[in-house]
């Protein structure tokens, strides 16, 4: 009879089935009760007054009579049937959950059940559990306010479409009238129930008080502490009530307080009753039903009794416990907290030192996480709910981080360490467990043949254990085992039972360890979970961010910070499968949680160990060759015995003074950061990476990512660059900078495990890209813009000279202060550091922007040989005839103007050639390998190769720095300009013609008074020199792309130009006589730069004399000093 009646089976399928109906209905309540989320039936106003009437009439609603009030209703029926129906069927699962729980309780009643925590533990247990999910089932339904209008709005929509009300709703509607008052109707519905659920609650008069004890006596009793007794350190904690020992407070304080509350006859009849429920409602203010679903007990208790004659004295004690509370209870928990974390830390540190502990005191893990648990929530449930005191202190905890930190090292522990967990149980279950459950059979004086299987079965299986298993890495499964026990407990508890449960406590206590031993086994992760999982957390966002900010503005606290998120993974754990849309909300919830956590710490460390790269990087400034004058002088000051300065005047320190000190206790500002950065970077050693929602989450990924982003800004801050005064840094200074930076930053790994140079270079590359990652401007767009903008245009007004000789462009002497100095961001130096940052990518970008603006210069120099085209045409025909030149060339215009726009492309093309020959010094620095190959490649390329595949080898040495004959940026800048309108004969007529204007045009450049040639410089004050690169590498370019013989065709322009020069030597008397010589200059340096023409070819056409004396002549004029 007994078995039949499968107790056991029902309060494990009930307790399951409860949960997801009380989620379901929390989900309701909270869906209907947020204005984003209400469902849209409800806030339709064409539905408000079939709403209003239907919460009127509940739940006798006239469908015909009142059809004016339900039109709303008559139009939208399919639309309202299908968006309640969800709704509907879940208030039927109350009415369905409900009445398998009567069921099961009369059943239980019926049986005459026994029941003791600390002998049939888990039959107990269930059925206190049952008894409080109903009860909270019940309480959360009552408290959604739309219940009434869902359900009637179904019933109308369904009458509507089907001719007759819903089956189920007469009992529905029945059941929201008798739960308007919930408490009332339960007290009433338990009174049957009162001597079996008050039997199970005085079964916790032995374990609750105990585990109900102030931070005192766990101190004085140095509970959970395993140095405390040095020679019991390897023996097995163990004891009579093992499940017990980490059976949370919550759960015991929720089953005394509601379960006193519908059976609370027995606080006037029993004086234990009366004691244990007083030291229940000592516990708090705030007990959970679900989620963030509170109860507040001293409130429902009061209004409860409130209402029943006789417990005027009941009323008085709440009161008092409620005084009580106010008084001590926050101070209680606090110091409870901190006794925990000192508990915990020791703990942990025990265990990891000595892993083979785990096995005999894993009952020790698992209790320090229920009681850290424990702690968590009260404090989160009062947090959120806080009382009105003047001792607000005890409800904020500044130190939560540690408290959870430990908890989740001790889990971390635990999951590692599992083998060493079941080794050692699987020996403890085989060696000892079954030969003492064995001996505790053959004692027994009465054994049915039920019973006796189930037992013998037992031993069997226990006895079979062996190490191998563990070795091979089998999987246990004793599910089955532990549900047969639950079983006989259920068999063994019932009265007039073959086989008295409560007579064998020797028993009852070898199964119940026996239990915890197999789940040791076959389920630490479940029972991690049972202990120390604080999901509640996730339905309290806002003091879960409050803790987070609390403890991240205390030093001590920030190396425990990482637990916040990684608190997040437990989440995932508390949903339902009754309840799915919950879940996906959770999951948006968590993730935004754990993200905003992990930034906040990501950002909080970036910005401590940039703080730490600046300090280095001040101390590296005082170091750079630009402060050593100073020193210098100061030195030449002392030599030459100068005045001592006045006591006024302060001395200026020398690098290094920072590290003198007198006293090694006073921190410096760095000592500081270097202790707040250890401090946080410990915290991302709880581990590297956990599973929120099937989201794998990298901590240290966040850290790279924000380190990322700052480093960006300040490398683009540290450039300097100012639009409107034209101001920028030099690329020496900021390369400097930089790398400081970089050498800081390799630092951190030495703290934690992060790839600090892919960092770096995902940073250092971005910059060599004209937009970052996030579209913000680089240090290759500023210095772009900063050479044409600056130097480069002031170099075209001849303002600032291009200087061979020194290899730098150099400021001309006039009367204005000039805004910067050329020689100082255009040396080898700083266009070596500026190559360096920008890299071949960057200088890719600078040549593009240098071609745009010499593609515009030779737009306009197009539209001047147009104007003079025919007079060009004759000149190109008659240049060997003197008279005839002269009379053309009085009637040429634009001369100048021709020779002016060649001077800035000359020029850009000279600063583009300094870049490139410092950015191939810099690629034979990094990768000399690389460049031994490309330049073999430039050279293998005849002049008879194709010239797609000769312009895609120069294209690749260019890039590398490397010169070549032709340059294939402008090849490509030019070949861009070719329009429908002209045709490719039409542009190499106006590209020869161009050649003849400038030739004809140079003796005008003699007339120039800056045209002198300056050997200081190696070049013309006014940049004419420049013409020899423009010319050269314009002409290649363009008849490159109409694909002409380059040659042939700058020979021409040799004797052209030979032709007109000589005609200026002519000339004795007239001015452009007076920079004759820097004029001839002009055409040597022409032919020795280029690669197409020869001294000889020069010669055939200019006397090498002229040349010659020419050089005697601008050199005669310049004084030579030496030493």
């Amino acid at each position: 009879m007994d078995y039949q009646q499968k107790l056991a089976e029902k309060l494990t399928i009930l307790i399951e089935r409860g949960n997801g109906v009380l989620i379901r209905m929390n989900y309701i309540k909270k869906t209907c009760g947020d204005p984003k989320q209400r469902p849209s039936i409800l806030t339709d106003k064409a539905l408000e007054s079939a709403v209003k009437y239907i919460n009127k009439k509940f739940p006798n609603i006239d469908f015909r009579g009142n059809i004016q009030n339900l039109t709303g209703i008559q139009r939208q029926k399919s639309d309202v049937l299908s968006a309640t129906s969800s709704y509907y069927d879940s208030f039927l699962d109350v009415i369905e959950f409900r009445d398998h729980v009567y069921e099961l309780l009369n059943t239980i009643d019926a049986c005459q059940c026994f029941f003791d925590i600390a002998v049939n533990f888990d039959f107990t247990k269930n059925y206190l559990d049952l008894i409080i999910i109903y009860t909270s089932v019940i309480i959360t339904l009552s408290r959604i306010d739309d219940k009434k209008a869902l359900v009637g709005m179904f019933n109308c929509a369904h009458e509507m479409t089907n001719g007759c009300s819903d089956s189920s709703y007469p009992r529905l509607g029945q059941m929201f009238l008798e739960y308007e008052h919930p408490w009332k109707k339960l007290t009433e519905e338990f009174g049957p129930h009162t001597r079996s659920v008050t039997a199970a609650l005085l079964s916790l008069r032995m374990v609750y008080p105990r585990r109900n004890l102030p931070a005192e006596q766990w101190r004085s009793a140095q509970l959970l502490s395993l140095l405390s007794a040095p020679a019991a350190m390897l023996d097995s904690a163990c004891c009579d009530t093992m499940a017990c020992e980490y059976l949370p407070m919550e759960v015991m304080e929720r089953w005394i307080i509601i379960g006193f509350l519908l059976c609370h006859s027995s606080l006037n009849t029993n004086q234990a009753s009366q004691d244990l429920w007083k030291m229940a409602l000592r516990s708090g203010l705030y007990l959970t039903l679900t989620r963030d679903e509170v109860l507040n007990i001293h409130k429902v208790s009061e209004d409860l009794f409130d209402s029943i004659k006789g417990y005027g004295k009941r009323i008085a004690d709440i009161k008092e416990c409620r005084e009580q509370v106010l008084v001590n209870c926050g101070a209680l928990h606090r110091e409870r907290r901190q006794f925990l974390r000192g508990a915990m830390r020791e703990l942990f540190k025990v265990l990891e030192d000595e892993p083979g502990l785990l096995g005999p005191k894993a009952l020790f893990v698992f209790m320090a996480l229920s009681f850290s648990r424990d702690e968590v929530l009260w404090l989160v449930r009062h947090s959120e709910n806080m009382p009105k005191i003047k001792t607000l202190e005890d409800y904020i905890d500044n130190q939560m981080a540690e408290l959870l930190f430990h908890m989740e090292k001790l889990r971390g522990l635990m999951r590692k360490h599992n083998q060493v967990v079941q080794r050692y149980h699987v020996q403890y279950l085989a060696q000892f467990d079954a030969l003492a459950l064995n001996d505790t059979i053959q004692n027994m004086y009465v054994c049915p043949e039920e019973e006796s299987v189930l037992l013998s079965s037992f031993v069997s299986t226990l006895s079979a254990l062996s190490v191998k298993q563990v070795e091979n890495k089998e999987e246990f499964d004793f599910r089955a085992l532990r549900l047969d026990w639950l079983r006989l407990q259920a068999y063994t508890s019932v009265t007039k039972a073959p086989l008295p449960l409560k007579e064998y406590p020797d028993l009852a206590k070898v199964m119940n360890m026996i239990q915890f031993h197999t789940r040791m086994v076959d389920s630490v992760e479940e029972m991690l979970q049972e202990t120390s999982e604080v999901s509640i957390l996730c339905f309290y966002p806002r003091v879960f961010e409050k803790m987070f900010n609390q403890s991240s503005e205390e030093v001590t606290m920030k190396r425990y910070l990482m637990s916040f998120p990684t608190v997040c993974s437990h989440f995932s754990h508390c949903g339902h499968p009754l309840c799915p849309e919950e879940i996906e909300a959770m999951e948006k919830r968590t993730l935004h949680l754990c993200v905003t956590f992990l930034e906040q710490i990501a950002k909080q460390t970036s910005a401590v160990v940039l703080e730490i790269c600046a300090e280095q990087n001040n101390l590296n400034d005082q170091l750079l060759p630009k402060h050593c004058a100073e020193t210098i002088s100061a030195a030449r000051h002392r030599k030459q015995k100068k005045p001592v300065p006045k006591k006024g005047e302060v001395q200026k320190e020398k690098p290094g003074a920072e590290s003198l000190r007198k006293d090694r206790t006073v921190a410096t500002n760095v000592d500081k950061m270097h202790l707040m950065l250890t401090e946080l970077c410990s915290t991302y050693s709880l581990c590297s990476d956990f599973i929120v929602f099937d989201h794998i989450v990298v901590p240290t990924e966040f850290l790279i990512s924000h380190l990322e982003t700052r480093l960006t800004e300040i490398i683009v801050r540290m450039a300097n660059y100012n639009q409107t005064t034209q101001e920028i840094a030099r690329p020496s200074d900021l390369l400097a900078g930089i790398r400081v930076y970089t050498a800081t930053l390799h630092s951190l790994s030495s703290y934690i495990s992060v790839d600090v140079t892919r960092l770096v270079k995902s940073v250092l590359l971005q910059q060599t890209q004209p937009l970052d990652s996030r579209g913000g401007q680089t240090v290759t767009t500023l210095y772009t813009n900063w050479f044409l903008e600056s130097l480069l245009r002031q170099a075209s007004n001849s303002l600032i000279v291009h200087c061979p000789t020194m290899l730098c462009f150099v400021n001309q002497t006039t009367d204005n202060e000039p805004s910067f100095r050329a020689e100082e961001f255009s040396d080898v130096s700083e266009l070596r550091a500026l190559a360096e940052l920008i890299g071949p990518y960057g200088l890719k970008f600078l040549s593009e922007n240098l071609m745009w603006h010499i593609t515009s210069q030779i737009t306009e120099l197009k539209k001047l040989v147009i104007e003079n085209m025919d007079i060009l045409v004759q000149m190109r025909n008659n240049f060997d005839k003197p008279e005839e030149m002269t009379n053309l060339k009085k009637r040429l215009t634009g001369g100048e103007n021709v020779l002016k726009r060649m001077t800035i492309i000359g020029v850009i093309l000279s600063f583009k050639s300094m870049a490139q020959d410092c950015m191939q010094d810099i690629m034979h620095k990094h990768c000399p390998y690389l460049m031994g190959p490309m330049k073999c490649l430039r050279d293998f390329i005849s002049p008879e190769a194709d010239i797609k595949v000769t312009l895609s080898i120069f294209e690749l040495a260019s890039a590398a720095g490397l010169p070549c004959d032709i340059e294939p940026a402008l090849v490509r800048a030019i070949s861009g300009m070719q329009t429908d309108n002209t045709s490719i004969d039409e542009e190499y007529k106006l590209s020869c013609l161009l050649l003849v204007y400038i030739a004809v045009s140079l003796p005008t450049l003699a007339l120039d008074n800056n045209s002198s040639y300056s050997r200081e410089h190696g070049g013309h004050n006014n940049n004419i020199h420049c013409l020899a690169t423009a010319i050269n590498q314009l002409a290649a370019a363009m008849f490159t792309v109409q694909n002409k013989n380059i040659e042939q065709h700058l020979k021409e322009f040799l004797l052209m130009a030979s032709s007109t020069l000589l005609q200026l030597g002519q000339n004795v008397e007239r001015v452009e006589v007076k920079n004759r010589e820097s004029i001839y200059l002009l055409l040597h340096m022409i032919v020795e730069e280029s690669p197409f023409l020869s001294q000889d070819m020069l010669e055939s056409c200019f006397p090498y004399v002229l040349l010659r004396n020419a050089y005697r002549e601008v050199y005669r004029s310049f004084i030579i000093t030496l030493g």
